[in-house]
This record gives structure tokens, C-alpha cells and sequence, in this order.
């Protein structure tokens, strides 16, 4: 039987299409053991390889998920997107096999409204959320977003030219700009450390910066 702890147990990852196999391999990269379940015998030959275990079964199927052991599993992520119906019914047996914390992936508005109102306890839009971030990537000088609601985001960003050669006592970011520095990596450095009030902002030195969306925009492009 595999633990229970919820940070040491199994996972399960219910369709291997784009998004399913690569937060299968991201999870196994991570240490975590995954069962893959598809239902295209394709798609499980294709990831038998590179995953732990690979399992071909119909996951609206109650009894099919039980044999597979999913009872033992906490945690399980529904990542069917070619079928609203399928992804449904996935989740609903999930939820009588009792798994504690399902994770479905929706692909409209209608489409999440359903998968929680039927037990998905997390719902999530990948292409969305790519896409959103990509475009705030296009339109400034970030170089990874990450947003939180409609306005709270951390972004990683080049310390802007403006900043370079100054010390960070005198840069008052967040009187000035309304923003906040997590993080610094500078210039040959492997790792992000945290900032401290002396040190100087050279060129190629990297931020990790927290604030409203508008204002890393404003802050990422200033010149």
C-alpha cells in the first residue's frame, strides 16, 4: 500500500495527452511516485518508458480506478481536455473512491462550474494561465511571471537601467515604485539570495519583485 502522508504518497495523473505527460514527468522529476492512466493504448506505450507506471484503463470506469489502486492515493489530477463528458465523470469517481484532494483541468468557464459543482476540489486552467503569463512576458522586460488573482503577481526581472550601479538603500523601491525585492541573483552567482540594503545593482543582476500587476509592468520598463 503506498503512504498516505500527503507529502510522501502517490499521485495519480488521469490523461497523458500535452499537458497530463508533462506534469507526470515534472512530478517523477520531483521524486514523487506517479500512476499515469490513459485510456490510448498509444499514449501508454508511448510514456511506459519514461514513467514509473503506465496504466491503460477507462478512468470513468469506478471499478477500473479501484483495481488500480487509487483508493490508496490522496491526491489525483484529472488532465482530460479532449472530452468535457469524459473529465466529469472522471472526477465523480474520484470522488467515490474517497481520493482527498482532486485536481481537474477545465477548459471553459462552464466547464469548471461542472467540475467543482461535481467534487473537483481544484480547478485549473493551463492554456489560460500560460497565456496570460506569455502576454505580460511580450508587453514588458520580464523574464518569468507568475500571477495570483486578477491583480497580485511575482515576476523575475533585469534590474532596470535607471537602478544599475546604484545601492538598494537608495532606490526606495517600494515608496517609489509600489514594488517589493524577494530576491537577487547577481552576476555570476548560481543561486537567488535574499537583497540586503548595500548591495549594488549591476547590470546583469536578476530581481525577483513582487507588487500589483500594473506596477511590475511600470517597473520592468523603466528607462
Amino acid at each position: 500500500m503506498l503512504d498516505r502522508n500527503p507529502d510522501e504518497g502517490g499521485i495519480a495523473v488521469i490523461g497523458l495527452g500535452r499537458f497530463g505527460s508533462h506534469l507526470a514527468e515534472s512530478l517523477t522529476a520531483l521524486g514523487r511516485e506517479v500512476v499515469a492512466i490513459d485510456r490510448d493504448p498509444r499514449l501508454v506505450q508511448k510514456w511506459s518508458p519514461m514513467l514509473d507506471q503506465v496504466a491503460q484503463a477507462d478512468s470513468t470506469d469506478e471499478e477500473a480506478l479501484r483495481q488500480l489502486g487509487l483508493t490508496d492515493l490522496r491526491r489525483a489530477v484529472v488532465a482530460i481536455g479532449a472530452s468535457v463528458e469524459a473529465s466529469v465523470l472522471t472526477v465523480l469517481s474520484l470522488v467515490e473512491l474517497g481520493v482527498a484532494q482532486i485536481w481537474a483541468r477545465a477548459t471553459s468557464g462552464q466547464h469548471a462550474k461542472i467540475l467543482s459543482s461535481v467534487g473537483a476540489h481544484h480547478v485549473i486552467f493551463p492554456e489560460a494561465e500560460t497565456g496570460v503569463g506569455l502576454a505580460h512576458l511580450i508587453v514588458s522586460r520580464m523574464l518569468d511571471f507568475v500571477g495570483f488573482g486578477e491583480a497580485f503577481a511575482v515576476a523575475r526581472i533585469r534590474v532596470p537601467p535607471p537602478l544599475r550601479g546604484r545601492p538598494t538603500s537608495e532606490t526606495q523601491l517600494l515608496a517609489r515604485y509600489g514594488v517589493r525585492v524577494i530576491g537577487v541573483k547577481r552576476p555570476g552567482e548560481n543561486r537567488y539570495r535574499y537583497i540586503s540594503d548595500d548591495l549594488e545593482l549591476s547590470e546583469d543582476t536578476i530581481l525577483i519583485v513582487e507588487g500589483t500587476i500594473e506596477q511590475l509592468q511600470r517597473f520592468s520598463t523603466l528607462s
